[in-house]
């Protein structure tokens, strides 16, 4: 089975990666930006599993010219069974506000990349005519507050879009996946760290993996989130809008 991991040095995708590559038989393909702590990824990933067959590809995750040139070498590599769409990072909304350089970035990464990626494989899915792609957006995407409206916004996108797609791919053998994880203790949210809040990164790719593997077309980790969105969604924008969070 291989398993493409665009984002594979963020800290959710790196456990998602260590669980992949207990499974005999399993080729993982990492991309991400930095080319160092995808080395040290990749030798972490073998002294837990030797058998384990890793191919790394260091690119700038939003450039279509770079991402267009990596879809050869996938397709070079052969049949593509699982493409895990991971990138993104935590939105400063203070910043966002007053940066218009801060906000093309943040929905750059967090929302035009993610689309690059998935168009990536669903190219080379259509192609061989089966495999499964999950991207990871977020509970902040089910409704947008003022504290992080601009990160909403873009996994927003992400869950918009795997709609579409999954629509596209209905009659065929592609399965499509939206992940949305709570928040999770990994180094992109250490300044929101706070004792008994923050999910481990263990728990939430145990939950990616299962999910993908059960070919389910949302993912809510830990499932408890499903239920909170839920509330969340249907209280009334009047009472919404004096609640401070």
């Amino acid at each position: 089975m291989r398993i493409l991991i665009a984002g594979a040095t963020s800290g959710i995708a790196k456990e998602c990666a260590r669980i992949w590559a207990q499974s005999e038989g399993t080729e993982l393909v990492l991309v991400a930006r930095d080319t160092q702590k995808l080395a040290a990824m990749a030798a972490d990933l073998r002294v837990r599993s030797p058998k384990v067959a890793i191919q790394s590809f260091s690119l700038n995750l939003v450039d279509p010219a770079e991402v267009a040139d990596l879809e050869t070498r996938l397709r070079a590599l052969g049949e593509l069974d699982v493409a895990l769409i991971a990138q993104g990072e935590l939105t400063d909304q203070g910043l966002a506000q007053s940066s218009a350089e801060a906000l093309a970035k943040s929905l750059t990464v967090n929302a035009t990349s993610v689309a690059l990626f998935a168009e990536l494989a669903a190219r080379i899915m259509e192609s061989q005519g089966h495999g499964s792609i999950a991207l990871i957006g977020s509970v902040a995407g089910d409704r947008a507050r003022r504290a992080n409206y601009s990160y909403g916004a873009a996994k927003a996108f992400i869950d918009t879009y795997v709609r579409g797609m999954r629509h596209r791919f209905a009659e065929s053998g592609i399965r499509v996946t939206v992940i949305k994880p709570g928040p999770t203790a990994t180094p992109m949210t250490t300044a929101l760290a706070t004792s008994g809040k923050l999910a481990s990164a263990s728990q939430v790719a145990a939950d990616i993996v299962s999910g993908i593997s059960g070919g389910k077309s949302v993912v809510y980790t830990p499932g408890l989130w499903r239920y909170i969105m839920l509330v969340v969604r249907l209280i009334p924008q009047p009472i919404f809008d004096k609640l401070n969070f």
